[in-house]
C-alpha cells in the first residue's frame, strides 16, 4: 500500500480513536452525575407505563421473585448498577453502529469505567441482549479473542420466535414498546399517555431524536401510515383529544401473548405476572386458533399457527 495512503488510514483511525474516546467520557459522565437516577431515561428506559393498570402488572412482577425483602435491596442495588452501565454500553453501541465507526473493546471497557472492569462480561451480555430484543441487532466477535466486534442486522431471518420479527431496525425499538403501552392501557392509549411515556425513554415531542428522528410524525404518520398505529380523535372529545390503538398490520405481525412474552423477558419474569392482561391475551389466542381453524377448510389447507409453532395457544406456568 502506497505510504500516502496508509498515513490517511492511520489518520483516519486516530480521529476514529478520539470520537470513540470522547463519547465514552461522556456516557461515563452522565451516568456516574450527581443525582443521575439509576438507569434512568433512555431508549432502554421502563416499558411498563404509569398507569393503574400498569403499575398493578409490574407489582405482580415483583412479588413473583421469591427471595428475602433484605437480600433483594442489597442485591439489586448491584444489579440496579450492572443495568444503567449495560444502558450506557447500548447507546454507545447505537451510535457506532448509526455511524458506522468500529466497535472495540477497548472503547467498551471505557464506557462501563476501568473500576468496573471484572464486571464486564455481565454488562456485555446485557447490553448484547438489550440489542437483540430492542432492535434485533446481534453483537459479534470479527474473531475469537479479536477484541473487535461487529453488529449483525437478524431481521432477514424469518423465524417467529422473537416478538416482532421482521420488523427492521430501528422500527422494532420503538414499535413494540408503544404497542405494550397501548395494550397495558386498555388497547387504547391516549395521546397524553404516550407522550408521557416516551418523555421517560427521553425522546420528546418537537425534539428529533438520533436513533428514530421526528417522533411526532414517527408516532402519527409513518407508523399510521404503515398501519401499525391507528390514531384518532376520543369519540365526543370537546376539545379534540387523540388516542392511539394497534393498527390492522400490529394485529397481524403479532399478538397480545408476544407483547407479555417482551414485557417478561424485559422485566426478568413470566407474562403470566402480568395478570389480568394474560387471561386476556390468551383468550386472545384461542381465538385466534379458532379463526384459523375456520379459515383451514375453505383455503384446502391444514391449519396454521399465528406467530408461534403449534396450533395451541401457549400457557405459562405461573411463578411460585
Amino acid at each position: 500500500m502506497p505510504r500516502g495512503r496508509k498515513s490517511k488510514l492511520r489518520a483516519r483511525e486516530r480521529r476514529q480513536r478520539t470520537r470513540a474516546e470522547a463519547r465514552a467520557r461522556s456516557a461515563q459522565e452522565a451516568a456516574e452525575a450527581p443525582g443521575a437516577a439509576v438507569g434512568g431515561p433512555s431508549v432502554l428506559g421502563s416499558l411498563v407505563p404509569s398507569s393503574p393498570a400498569a403499575a398493578k402488572a409490574r407489582g405482580h412482577g415483583q412479588k413473583s421473585r421469591n427471595c428475602p425483602r433484605a437480600a433483594a435491596s442489597s442485591e439489586g442495588s448491584g444489579q440496579d448498577l450492572l443495568a444503567q452501565k449495560a444502558t450506557v454500553l447500548v447507546e454507545y453501541l447505537l451510535y457506532q453502529y448509526k455511524m458506522k465507526e468500529p466497535i472495540r473493546r477497548a472503547d467498551m471497557l471505557k464506557v462501563v469505567h476501568k473500576r468496573y472492569r471484572k464486571d464486564f462480561p455481565e454488562v456485555l451480555r446485557r447490553a448484547a441482549e438489550r440489542m437483540d430484543l430492542f432492535f434485533g441487532l446481534e453483537l459479534k466477535e470479527i474473531k475469537p479473542n479479536g477484541n473487535s466486534y461487529i453488529l449483525v442486522d437478524m431481521q432477514g431471518d424469518a423465524s417467529d420466535a422473537a416478538p416482532g420479527s421482521g420488523w427492521n431496525f430501528p422500527k422494532k425499538g420503538i414499535l413494540m414498546p408503544l404497542l405494550s403501552v397501548i395494550f397495558l392501557n386498555g388497547n387504547r392509549a391516549s395521546e397524553e399517555e404516550i407522550w408521557e411515556f416516551l418523555n421517560t425513554l427521553g425522546i420528546y415531542d418537537g425534539k428529533s431524536d438520533f436513533i428514530f428522528g421526528e417522533p411526532r410524525k414517527l408516532i402519527t404518520q409513518d407508523l399510521v401510515q404503515e398501519k401499525y398505529l391507528l390514531y384518532q380523535q376520543v369519540p365526543g372529545s370537546d376539545p379534540p383529544r387523540f388516542e392511539f390503538l394497534w393498527g390492522p398490520r400490529a394485529q397481524a405481525e403479532t399478538s397480545k401473548m408476544k407483547v407479555l412474552e417482551f414485557l417478561a423477558k424485559l422485566n426478568d419474569t413470566v407474562p403470566t405476572a402480568f395478570t389480568p392482561h394474560y387471561e386476556e391475551a390468551l383468550k386472545d389466542e384461542e381465538e385466534r386458533a379458532q379463526a384459523r381453524a375456520q379459515a383451514a377448510p375453505a383455503a384446502g389447507t391444514p391449519p396454521k399457527a399465528s406467530g408461534r409453532p403449534g396450533a395451541t395457544p401457549r400457557r405459562h406456568r405461573h411463578p411460585e
